[in-house]
């Protein structure tokens, strides 16, 4: 539920609301290629088909890339991150995602972003992905760590055993509203970039923005979700709408976090770069009346914390 506008950064009305989100289970893997080129292309292997739990087995993306300096093995690398409902359906997405794009993609390697401080709470990965190497793999102690050295037809995959996890947020949002389709994709694409700038934060969707919002249900009891309605300027006329008059584009960043505060810092910095692009009308946030999820990013706040720099 959304309210007026009662609230404005940049001259841009920001509606007083709030952004719902939901407690997940998440974790980090490091993966390190040869070159640059390889460790994007397995990163965009790996974290393809993972935008929402509505649909995929998880929500992931890149956290940041790594310069040789960074990564656990002197080469290039990524740090990537993914969030599901359960720590027994992230372990699988996980495992499989790595098994089949990380595996086998030439020259990579895969590490715990996530160290295990807890063995209760740690994901099996290496541990499982072993037994591809049919009894020809090998492990290797790495300090406190155990590495497998799995035989591929390169030379050997090596991965680590077992992954660290912790409690994570999902759905952190805006939406901007904007006169149209060039103004609002140039003004969410600042946004993005400004959050893609902020540790221990994912924006799981297409290049960090959603065209399709949706809501909760359909009038097609066979969707979990839908379109929402309420924020398409085609249908204006015929919806009940939340539009500002003269909308013609609206598009939503999703954000997922290893915390509150990751999340919230994300929104605060593509608040304030998207506000200093022309042709805003309204930037807002979703939720569903706080009945959902326990964490609420209010606006307000948002922009509180805007002020204080």
């Amino acid at each position: 539920m959304n309210t007026q506008p009662e609230l404005a950064w940049n001259d841009v009305p920001v509606c007083d609301t709030f952004a719902e989100a939901f407690t997940t289970v998440g974790t980090r893997i490091i993966v390190t290629a040869v070159s640059e080129s390889w460790v994007r292309i397995a990163a965009t292997e790996v974290t393809g088909y993972a935008t929402s739990v509505i649909a995929c087995d998880a929500e992931a993306g890149v956290e940041k890339f790594l310069s040789p300096e960074e990564s656990p093995d002197g080469r290039p690398g990524v740090s990537l991150m993914f969030f599901a409902f359960s720590r027994s359906a992230l372990e699988k997405a996980v495992t499989n995602r790595v098994g089949q794009c990380i595996l086998t993609c030439p020259t990579t390697a895969c590490y715990a972003g996530i160290p295990v401080t807890d063995p209760e709470k740690a994901l099996a990965l290496g541990k499982q992905l072993r037994f591809f190497g049919d009894g020809f793999q090998i492990s290797k102690k790495w300090e406190d760590r155990r590495l497998w050295r799995i035989p591929v037809m390169d030379g050997e995959f090596v991965c680590e055993d077992r992954v660290g996890s912790f409690k994570g947020v999902a759905g952190g949002n805006l939406l901007i509203c904007a006169t149209n389709q060039s103004a609002g994709l140039l003004a969410t694409e600042a946004a993005v970039t400004a959050m893609q700038a902020v540790d221990n934060v994912i924006l799981p969707f297409p290049g960090g923005i959603v065209r399709s919002g949706s809501k909760v249900g359909s009038k097609y009891s066979a969707l979990k979700a839908s379109t929402n309605d309420a924020y398409c300027p085609t249908l204006r006329a015929e919806t009940d709408s939340d539009l500002p008059e003269g909308t013609g584009c609206v598009y939503e960043i999703v954000i997922d976090g290893e915390t509150f505060d990751d999340v919230q810092q994300a929104m605060c910095e593509g608040l304030q770069a998207a506000t200093q692009l022309p042709g805003l009308l309204q930037i807002t946030a979703g939720n569903y009346g706080g009945k959902l999820g326990k964490h609420h990013f209010h606006l307000a706040e948002v922009i509180a914390e805007l002020k204080q720099r």
